[in-house]
């Protein structure tokens, strides 16, 4: 699954004018803002193209994906603080994982902004693309991994993403059983078989 926007921006956010009105228990009771995560509960792989601006909400969106290529005209931020608030979609947390407390702190606390090749050095980004071709180049990716075995693919993502739920040797452990489990798959024995075999393997998803 690959999610892009336009090449003057990735994702608006939520919608300011909106929240102006708002009061503690509006938002408080109403869960404001927790819809958002379902990007993060697909099981199949959702890629991010960014070009243009992804600021607050736009940048938490491209969080929630499993991988992030920007344009190289992409900028990132968190400028909720100049709103007399703070991200609310997971942009405190996501952003500290990936680009460490001191960076993302000091992205949120003044609101700034990052470019793409600043986000490729932080780690925020997997790869910098031109911007006329990014979408086309994610998509070539993007097919690459489609290739791969469906059940596979999802395990993989799986254990990744358990890196940032568990401690080491919880991972280490959780790892081992998903590897364990692939050898359940048809998947497997025909990816290795191929291989020995010297040829292209020929996934069926089971």
């Amino acid at each position: 699954v690959v999610i892009t926007g336009s090449e003057k921006a990735f994702a608006a956010g939520a919608d300011i004018k909106e929240m102006l009105p708002k009061s503690f228990i509006d938002v408080y009771w109403g869960n404001f803002l927790n819809h958002w995560t379902r990007v993060t509960q697909a099981r199949k792989p959702v890629i991010a193209a960014v070009n243009g601006f992804a600021l607050g909400g736009g940048c938490e969106l491209a969080m929630m994906c499993d991988i992030i290529y920007a344009g190289d005209g992409a900028q990132f931020g968190q400028p909720e603080i100049n709103l007399g608030t703070i991200p609310g979609a997971g942009g405190t947390q996501r952003l500290t994982r990936a680009i460490g407390k001191s960076k993302a702190m000091e992205l949120v606390l003044t609101g700034d902004r990052i470019n793409a090749q600043e986000a490729l050095t932080a780690g925020l980004v997997a790869r910098v693309f031109p911007k006329a071709t990014l979408v086309a180049d994610t998509l070539a990716i993007a097919e690459r991994i489609a290739a791969q075995s469906k059940p596979v693919a999802a395990m993989a993502k799986e254990a990744v993403n358990k890196a940032f739920e568990m401690t080491l040797t919880e991972g280490c452990h959780f790892e081992k059983r998903m590897f364990h489990a692939s050898f359940a798959t048809a998947d497997r024995k025909e990816g290795m078989s191929a291989f020995a075999e010297k040829r292209k393997a020929n996934f069926t998803d089971q």
